[in-house]
């Protein structure tokens, strides 16, 4: 098959967008009624009553495989090594728990079967554990297993394709391409794992790895399931021999709108990336697939740059990429768009197209695909290439490659990064909207002379750090000051100040280990209380319902400085209600007490308005503290996975004297960013 026809040019990608745009205007998209707030349709649907004999065989069955995964816990609570297989079984017993507790059977002539399989596939893995046996860890073809996760202790599930032709004896470390599948409404833990024991999906190369991830559920692998990817991960790699240097990305549909977030924020982490379809942004996806007006609020706008691939557009320099689209698929606008901005950073978009198909792989197309992947495949990643570019809008995304960022001037707004190597003793590196940051160059791979000192010329001024160590790493740290850059000891500060992984905003603080606090007293106003309660209770709602997981809970009284340690602080009430809000409610730098709630500039009375927000715990400044707030996105956004983004900044007040909505928690009166310091703005 020829390979120039399957590529589009420049000129090709106007044409789309103009085509697309008109079909916009004539075609339902995903329909006018998911359009409309006030009328929002339940995500995950509502489910098909099943028997009741099949409900008490299954609560039966599923009894008895809580019994038999508690028995195993006691017998290897002495054996950590084998305790540690126990989410492997535990997954298939939350799968079917799920279905039974919240009425997500869809469709229960498959279902019922595949969820008695999955109950008796646990039982032999947990008798064969209780043994001292783990059978599956050397298993090829069509594998499930899960990990623990961080975030809320909650099992998560993982599909693997190992193929037959594997040697898993050989410590020859394997290829393992990751794959994000497309929406489903109805994928649920117990239908997802029936497929990845059924299905070995679009794309299996040979001897390599497969890993199929679920995602937490259809949210195209943001916020918590963006985490799934590393955590699951973190787990294959406990289990089999994998090349850091050859791991690759790839999805379709939705799972494509996955792996263009993955390819462009983490671009240094990869082999190579292949997306398919799906969606690459937020707001020109929603005007031409979805026909939405779109009304957003100036914070609104900076925030589609935590996601949004066409931002980050220059980050493929460090990632080989080959996109692929059905030529009449409307979801090709997410390859266009991404081509018109690679253009602007002076690339081309290798773009194969299926011709005359619509939203699934042509198999000529599929061959070519697989043709380039493969080549690219084989030369694998470069983890310290000569020249790296790195442009970011905010610190969630701060390294690429051997190059580190610490600070930057104005979290999102465009922060840029030029580094080469030029010589054997000297680096070039400009920036922009940068403040502090380190070049990291792991043991063995750092190429410089280390018999001589190097010269680090950083935006014209030339500095000498510590030269390179016998072991070949190199790791000098650089801040500015006064608009001057300065060789310092330390990444990180002494003062307070956002720094990755603590810059905000609110919906940051749920890809990490977090509590939430319950208050144990009375509130200063009883609307207040009613307000705090029921956001409390929708948080845990649409945490199960769209994270798929159950959020710690604790009443303020029963905080340790253990849990203060170990997760961000998720607290609801007010300072009079919540005794750890109290204790750190005069540190905010939104003031809340009986006189009101005070910003820079304003003060808001405590009947009607309740500030929401995120900051360094006082207590702990390493984690945050999180004021009366989930994940900020609510019911209207499930409904189309582009507008899955956060939705409000570092912080907010809210009208509660308005109703909450399926897009707001009431009127956001006022909200803003912190500096770079968590100060507020003037």
């Amino acid at each position: 098959m020829p390979h120039r026809p399957f590529i589009t040019s420049t000129l090709g990608v106007l044409c789309t967008l103009l085509l697309l745009c008109a079909l916009a205007s004539t075609v339902s998209a995903d329909g006018p009624a998911d359009n409309r707030s006030d009328t929002v349709r339940p995500i995950p649907p509502v489910g098909v009553a099943i028997s009741i004999d099949d409900r008490h065989a299954l609560e039966a069955a599923l009894k008895d495989l809580a019994n038999e995964i508690e028995a195993t816990r006691e017998r290897l609570a002495t054996k950590p090594d084998l305790l540690a297989y126990l989410p492997d079984i535990q997954i298939f017993h939350k799968a079917v728990r799920y279905a039974l507790d919240y009425n997500e059977f869809y469709k229960p002539k498959t279902e019922i079967p595949a969820a008695k399989r999955q109950i008796t596939l646990a039982r032999e893995r947990a008798q064969a554990l209780r043994e001292g046996s783990v059978p599956w860890n050397r298993q090829t073809g069509l594998v499930v297993r899960a990990y623990r996760s961080k975030i809320d202790d909650s099992v998560q599930p993982y599909g693997l394709v190992i193929p037959d032709t594997l040697d898993l004896n050989s410590a020859t470390p394997l290829r393992l391409d990751t794959w994000f599948h497309g929406r489903g409404e109805k994928l649920t833990e117990l239908s997802f794992i029936d497929q990845r024991l059924s299905n070995p999906g679009q794309f299996t190369p040979p001897n390599t790895i497969v890993l199929h991830l679920y995602g937490r559920y259809c949210n195209a692998n943001k916020f918590a399931g963006e985490v799934d990817l590393f955590e699951a991960l973190e787990d294959v790699k406990k289990h089999y021999s994998i090349d850091e240097n050859r791991i690759l990305v790839r999805g379709f549909s939705m799972g494509g709108a996955a792996c263009w977030q993955f390819a462009t924020h983490f671009s240094g982490l990869w082999a190579g990336a292949a997306p398919g379809a799906g969606f690459s942004e937020t707001p020109e996806f929603l005007r031409v697939f979805q026909k939405e007006t779109l009304t957003p609020t100036w914070y609104e706008k900076k925030l589609w740059h935590w996601y949004d691939a066409t931002s980050y557009a220059l980050n493929l320099y460090n990632c080989p990429t080959v996109a692929y689209s059905g030529g009449i698929d409307r979801q090709k606008q997410a390859a266009d768009i991404m081509a018109l901005a690679l253009e602007r950073e002076g690339m081309e978009l290798t773009h194969i197209i299926g011709p005359d198909t619509g939203h699934r792989y042509h198999p000529e197309a599929k061959a070519e695909i697989n043709r380039l992947i493969d080549n690219i495949a084989r030369q694998g990643r470069n983890p310290v290439p000569a020249k790296v570019k790195f442009v970011t809008y905010t610190l969630r995304y701060s390294k690429m490659l051997w190059i580190e960022l610490q600070g930057l001037e104005e979290h999102w707004e465009r922060a840029q990064v030029e580094a080469e190597i030029t010589d054997a003793t000297s680096i070039q590196i400009s920036t922009k909207n940068v403040r502090a940051l380190s070049i990291n160059m792991p043991p063995g791979l750092c190429p410089l002379d280390n018999t001589l000192t190097p010269t680090v010329t950083i935006d014209g001024q030339a500095l000498k750090p510590a030269g390179v160590f016998t072991d070949r790493s190199w790791n000098p740290h650089f801040r500015k000051s006064d608009d001057k850059w300065q060789i310092v000891s330390a990444p990180q500060g002494t003062q307070l100040e956002k720094s990755p992984g603590l810059q905000g905003p609110i919906d940051d603080a749920f890809l990490d280990s977090f509590l939430m606090v319950l208050p144990s007293g009375r509130a200063l106003n009883d609307h207040v209380e009613a307000w705090s309660s029921k956001e409390q209770q929708h948080a845990v709602t649409h945490w199960r319902n769209h994270f798929r997981g159950t959020a710690r809970i604790k009443l303020d009284t029963q905080v340790t400085s253990e849990d203060i340690e170990r997760h961000h602080l998720i607290i609801w009430g007010d300072p009079q209600s919540n005794l750890v809000m109290k204790r750190i409610a005069t540190q905010l730098p939104i003031q809340w007490n009986q006189e009101g709630i005070r910003t820079h500039d304003k003060i808001y009375p405590t009947d009607k308005f309740v500030p929401v927000m995120v900051y360094p715990n006082p207590l702990n400044p390493h984690r945050y503290v999180v004021l009366n707030s989930g994940f900020t996105f609510r019911e209207y956004d499930h409904l189309n996975n582009a507008r899955q983004v956060a939705k409000l900044p570092d912080w907010a007040i809210i009208d509660i004297s308005h109703p909450v909505t399926p897009r707001h928690p009431g009127k956001i009166t006022d909200a803003g960013f912190f500096d770079e310091q968590w100060q507020l703005k003037d």
